[in-house]
């Protein structure tokens, strides 16, 4: 891998996250053309979803985020990049691709409804995060994800049982080192990739559908390690936490879940990510949280950021999209949502 060419593509989206931060409403699309392609893919979270081109994104995105929130900042806890090499099987020209992700919260004034979501008037976070794919010097597509149900517990509206994982837990590295404009050390991002590798594929995957132990998570998880769910999981901070309020839920749900097509997986320093959207395949065959189950074949889209000391990792930033998880269910969490918008009304 050019360590010059991903130092620059790291510095380019670096750039351009403080640029779209500071443009006016008149100026982000100007400023969006300057790095994007013109026909860039941009893959968001429900009820958004893909868009195609800068000014799809522009108009359909950004300008009604910075409507909402005019004043949004964004504060970032990891930039990381890298070459992927994440799939194993489907589209293998993927891997070899060139990468740059982040995560933090965005935060602002919530002085317009978003999305359904009514405002507050007060001061929000937002959990975000981003992987973008670069081809010279330019980012030619996007994974993008906002933690809305996070967003509609903030603004009073809880449309999901309560979380068994503590609400609102979204830090930054414990170490603060997870902005890495510098350039990382080559044998620590070669061992972080393979370990993540390991993790995912020879870890997660030999689930046996009976046992937790198959996993062998115990010889990735630190016992303190910190797993910073979404919104209606909650945070998990102790892997027994993790198994007992989110990991055994969740395979019951979902037993023959298997991660297979990552679109990218990248490691840079002490720190690896990955973007997947359908990548984790499985069967709704119990209940999950307030859903029973239905049965359905069901595609998880989500992003995550892992940071390693030594042999395990000790912190996980984790978004799954749960408002597309639970429209497979035949489940509209906004139609949730608008309801209570509507009782709180009357009751107003």
């Amino acid at each position: 891998m050019s360590i010059e060419l991903n130092q620059a593509n790291k510095h380019i989206v670096w750039d351009f996250w403080q640029a779209l931060e500071n443009a006016s409403a008149t100026e982000v699309e100007e400023v969006a053309r300057m790095v994007m392609a013109e026909d860039v893919v941009w893959h968001g979270p429900d009820p958004i979803n893909d868009l195609q081109g800068v000014g799809s994104f522009v108009s359909d995105f950004w300008l009604p985020l910075l409507h909402s929130f005019p004043d949004l900042k964004r504060r970032t806890y990891i930039l990381c990049s890298g070459k992927s090499n994440g799939r194993l099987d489907g589209d293998i020209s993927l891997d070899g691709k060139m990468w740059v992700s982040g995560t933090g919260l965005l935060t602002g004034t919530f002085a317009q409804d978003y999305l359904m979501i009514p405002a507050t008037k007060g001061e929000i976070s937002i959990r975000w995060g981003e992987f973008c794919r670069m081809e010279q010097g330019k980012i030619v597509e996007v994974y993008f994800l906002l933690d809305l149900l996070d967003l509609m517990q903030q603004a009073g509206f809880h449309v999901l049982p309560p979380s068994r994982g503590q609400d609102g837990v979204y830090p930054p590295p414990h170490a603060h080192d997870g902005v890495m404009l510098d350039t990382q050390n080559e044998q620590d991002s070669a061992y972080s990739l393979d370990h993540i590798r390991r993790f995912i594929y020879d870890g997660l995957n030999k689930y046996d559908q009976s046992e937790l132990e198959s996993m062998g998570i115990a010889n990735f998880f630190h016992p303190d390690v910190q797993w910073y769910g979404p919104g209606g999981i909650g945070a998990c901070l102790s892997l027994q936490e993790f198994q007992g309020f989110h990991q055994q839920h969740w395979l019951i749900a979902f037993p023959d879940r298997l991660c297979r097509d990552l679109d990218a997986l990248i490691a840079e320093g002490s720190y690896s990510g990955a973007p997947g959207w359908a990548s984790v395949k499985a069967t709704h065959a119990g209940q999950y949280l307030d859903c029973p189950a239905t049965g359905k074949k069901v595609e998880f889209n989500g992003l995550d950021w892992w940071k390693r000391e030594g042999e395990m990792f000790v912190q996980n930033w984790v978004f799954v999209d749960m408002i597309h998880l639970f429209r497979q269910f035949g489940i509209d969490l906004f139609e949730r949502l608008a309801q209570q918008v509507a009782q709180k009304n009357e009751r107003d």
